[in-house]
């Protein structure tokens, strides 16, 4: 039996991603913020956290990024990909004339906005921390319609008006099992880094790609993202395909060790698992 901690409340996407992954013994921890989550592993109240890293829509997860490169020395242990469906839930009995009000996620509400706009054009629009929460809070206040999940309507009662109303029909979330140590090698593995210059060069970000180009990697995602430090200083992310023990991947991050200030492993794990 293993304890995982995810960003909750129960009902959210990634409690139906940790579900998918875990066994009928394992026990699961809601927690408020993906930092939570971090924090609930590091301090060993669980053994692994699921967070979301990456969704189609609406790009990165900056809050997931950040706790990877600069606030954890956590591990990415593994990474599942999900559809994500929304739907427009409601008290059981309420109809679509009676909604008053729509409360969501800021991600689901920007997922779902031509559909806002056809059906329920007018109506205020209220974020809530999380798609479950949104549908807890329909179920309490008739009127109220939430755009969350098939699976949080049934974690908390509520009635589906409307499947799948999402604007775009290949949305999927990326999400990561983070733990400690790093995962044993599979042959169908992936490895995601943060890349860090010793000072902004013309020609820097041309460097680090033909490093992994000479050593015939194949680069699945690459972002520049803010260090922190000063206005303008960037880092990167890069995922590539392969394990750091695989001798061209190793090769690689050894030259690039030469030439950044620092090469930060986040995890090489098993290609993504479709849940």
């Amino acid at each position: 039996m293993s304890r995982f901690a995810y960003l909750g409340p129960a009902g959210t996407h990634s409690h139906r991603a940790l579900l998918s992954i875990i066994g009928p013994e394992d026990e699961t921890e809601p927690c408020a913020t993906i930092e939570e989550v971090f924090t609930a592993v590091e301090r060993g109240k669980v053994e692994f956290g699921l967070v979301p890293i990456e969704n189609s829509v609406e790009g990165a997860v900056n809050a997931t990024l950040d706790s990877l490169a600069f606030d954890s020395e956590l591990e990415i242990q593994q990474e599942v990909v999900r559809d994500i469906h929304h739907a427009l839930c409601v008290a059981p009995g309420v109809t679509l004339a009676e909604v008053t009000q729509i409360v969501s996620h800021p991600q689901a509400l920007a997922q779902s906005r031509r559909w806002i706009t056809s059906h329920l054009l007018g109506k205020p629009v209220v974020a809530a921390t999380s798609t479950a929460d949104a549908v807890r809070m329909a179920t309490e206040q008739p009127g109220v319609a939430a755009i969350g999940s098939a699976f949080a309507a049934e974690t908390y009662g509520a009635e589906v008006l409307f499947d799948s109303i999402e604007d775009y029909a290949g949305n999927q979330t990326r999400f990561v099992l983070v733990g400690r140590g790093m995962h044993e090698r599979t042959g169908e593995d992936k490895t995601s880094l943060a890349l860090f210059m010793k000072a902004d060069r013309p020609g820097t970000l041309n460097m680090i790609l033909s490093e992994f180009a000479f050593a015939g990697i194949n680069l699945t995602k690459i972002q520049s993202r803010p260090t922190r430090q000063a206005l303008g200083d960037y880092m990167f992310f890069i995922d590539l395909t392969g394990h750091v023990d695989d001798e061209n991947v190793r090769l690689a991050l050894d030259c690039l060790r030469l030439k950044l200030r620092r090469v930060k492993v986040l995890g090489s794990y098993p290609r993504a698992v479709k849940a």
